[in-house]
């Protein structure tokens, strides 16, 4: 038996509660069941009871066995005193509080039906992919939908703290967090950090001085990211390393805290030379980026905004020194829909939610015009059950792997619970 299953009976009322007495025979019915505590303390706060008839108030401490009260050293922690119920599986020894009155204690193990309890230990116990692999098929498809729904708000909350972290380094500027966000998944995964690091690199009264002037954005992206260093004679890059070396001069740019960019292992139209040039091109034709951003509600209009190409140079070159067969180069589609899933959604969350505004539903619609992402965990996930096959559900269900499913956390998630509870 282990405690954060007792934590689950408690929370859920998840035993019988006809007829409660406490191990010294005292009645006991149950108002309140108290808020789950996950930090330090008692585990429910502000629990409300009945005891023999007399109304209690306050909190609810879970253990094991009664004697894991003193093997946890409780008797010695005031934060402890207000405990109004001691619930747990096994009564092995009376508690006291530190003014030597009996703490109630309430014993859930005859009050627990077995097929509970079955149903936890099988799931558990499984060594499949996913602890309920053998059952995830069967779970009910209202009850799947709405926790795809859940787990993505979850994972956009998860992403909304690490916008404020940006937001509040860049002084509440949106715009400054747009131009990092954009800049690093313009990078992907290999040289995501890179482009962070290039553009935190930046002041962003800088970007705002230059960005609708393309050479000279150029310059200072290509030249902080130290691929003006080259001895190459040619009048584009002879162009952007001069400009380079007076914006240098004038905002005092330093780029040593730059990371190296990576080539390697990618195919040319990802090559960090294509990104951000297709990035300079974005910013410089699109003025007042961050509020048509936010206020457009559609894929397609989104598509419209990020359709851009690259600088002439680079529609015959990938690198500076080698030209090869002329191609526009436009940002596809399904490069702006991980820009969507990866930036724009989790800001319109964000923002929205710093305006009181709720527009979960409207994020909901462009995320289901999205085709889900293509890895192995969804896969996996979709080879188990038949799926709506878009972005919401995709980034759902990795939501779903890595925080409830690699962790054990069957007994807070919708699918384990459903599972848990059947008979």
């Amino acid at each position: 038996m282990q405690e954060d299953f007792l934590h689950y009976v408690w929370k859920h009322k998840a035993f019988s509660t006809g007829s409660l007495k406490t191990t010294r025979d005292e009645s006991v019915s149950i108002l309140k069941l108290g808020v789950h505590n996950h930090n330090s303390g008692p585990d429910f706060f502000n629990a409300q009871l009945s005891i023999n008839g007399q109304l209690w108030a306050g909190n609810v401490e879970i253990h094991v066995k009664s004697s894991d009260w003193y093997v946890h050293g409780h008797e010695k922690d005031k934060a402890y005193d207000n405990v109004i119920l001691h619930v747990v599986w096994e009564h092995n020894t009376e508690v006291f509080r530190s003014d030597n009155s009996v703490i109630p204690t309430l014993e859930l193990k005859p009050l627990v039906n077995r097929n509970l309890i079955n149903n936890y230990k099988v799931l558990l116990q499984s060594k499949s992919w996913i602890n309920c692999e053998a059952h995830y098929p069967e779970v009910d498809e209202f009850v799947l939908n709405n926790w795809i729904e859940r787990l993505y708000i979850e994972r956009l909350e998860r992403k909304s703290n690490y916008i404020l972290k940006m937001l509040k380094d860049s002084q509440n500027d949106w715009e400054a967090v747009l131009f990092k966000m954009l800049l690093k998944n313009f990078g992907l995964k290999v040289n995501g950090e890179s482009f962070l690091s290039l553009a935190n690199s930046l002041d962003y009264s800088v970007v705002r001085k230059l960005q609708h002037n393309i050479l000279d954005m150029e310059a200072l992206l290509f030249g902080q990211a130290g691929l003006l260093e080259d001895d190459v004679q040619e009048s584009y890059f002879l162009d952007l390393k001069r400009r380079y070396q007076f914006l240098a001069q004038k905002f005092k740019l330093s780029n040593q805290e730059v990371l190296p960019l990576q080539f390697f292992r990618l195919r040319p139209p990802n090559f960090p030379t294509i990104r951000i040039s297709q990035f300079v091109n974005l910013y410089a034709t699109e003025h007042q980026l961050f509020s048509k951003i936010m206020n457009t509600t559609t894929v397609e209009g989104l598509y419209e905004i990020f359709g851009k190409t690259v600088t002439d140079f680079w529609m015959t070159h990938y690198t500076f020194k080698t030209a090869s067969k002329s191609s526009k180069k436009n940002i596809s589609k399904s490069f702006v829909d991980l820009l969507i899933i990866n930036t724009i959604i989790p800001l319109k969350f964000c923002y929205a939610k710093a305006k009181g505004e709720n527009v979960e539903q409207s994020l909901f619609n462009v995320l289901k015009d999205i085709n889900a992402e293509k890895n192995s965990i969804v896969e996996k996930f979709l080879q188990l059950r038949a799926m709506e096959k878009n972005a919401l559900s995709s980034q759902a269900l990795l939501q779903l792997k890595a925080f409830y499913c690699d962790k054990n956390n069957c007994l807070q998630c919708a699918i384990g619970n459903s599972l848990i509870i059947k008979n």
